[in-house]
């Protein structure tokens, strides 16, 4: 028999945003909106597409949540990369009497109802990033079968890359480093 969980421990918080230069502010303001302490939040910023294990805010939450605790997050979709993901961190939370409370969806994972509308929004979620996918490489296949390019353009034309060659084979500096700095290939 499922029983809900009874909310006995502390509030906490996580917040994600897939690359360095995205803000956390957001999360951070509406998880201190929603009651969170700015103490209990724990935070990363990294690519989704990153193992779990690469999360250390996420790790860390994990280690420290207790039975009786809520996390509240923004967006249930901030806890994982897919559906699947999203659903196996649910599932343990679950399993360890930890409740979900995600701020976007208004749902709580304390009740039937709310684990069930959880499952059913990580899947929509991963609905759309597999239609993504697919829109991605329906356009890079018309544009191959057109013969036009698929990838990122060439940095150099071809003449370019024969004088560069010359110059190599020469002895001759012919390129530049990251920093801009005159160097050899």
């Amino acid at each position: 028999m499922i029983q809900s969980v009874v909310q006995t421990g502390q509030t906490l918080g996580y917040a994600r945003v897939s690359t360095g230069h995205q803000s956390l502010d957001a999360q951070l303001d509406a998880l201190t909106t929603a009651g969170v302490d700015t103490e209990r939040v724990y935070t990363d910023k990294l690519s989704g597409s990153g193992k779990r294990s690469d999360r250390k805010g996420l790790s860390a939450l994990l280690d420290y949540a207790r039975p009786g605790d809520v996390i509240v997050v923004a967006g249930i979709d901030r806890l994982g990369r897919d559906a699947a993901e999203v659903m196996m961190t649910v599932k343990q939370l679950r399993d360890r009497d930890i409740a979900i409370r995600s701020l976007r969806e208004g749902i709580d994972t304390s009740n039937a109802t709310g684990r069930m509308i959880t499952g059913v929004l990580a899947s929509l979620a991963e609905l759309e990033l597999e239609l993504g996918r697919e829109r991605r490489a329906a356009a890079k296949a018309a544009r191959k079968a057109r013969d036009l390019p698929t990838g990122r353009p060439k940095a150099l034309v071809p003449e370019q890359v024969a004088v560069a060659r010359c110059m190599r084979d020469n002895g001759e500096p012919c390129g530049h480093d990251r920093t801009g700095v005159p160097g050899r290939w």
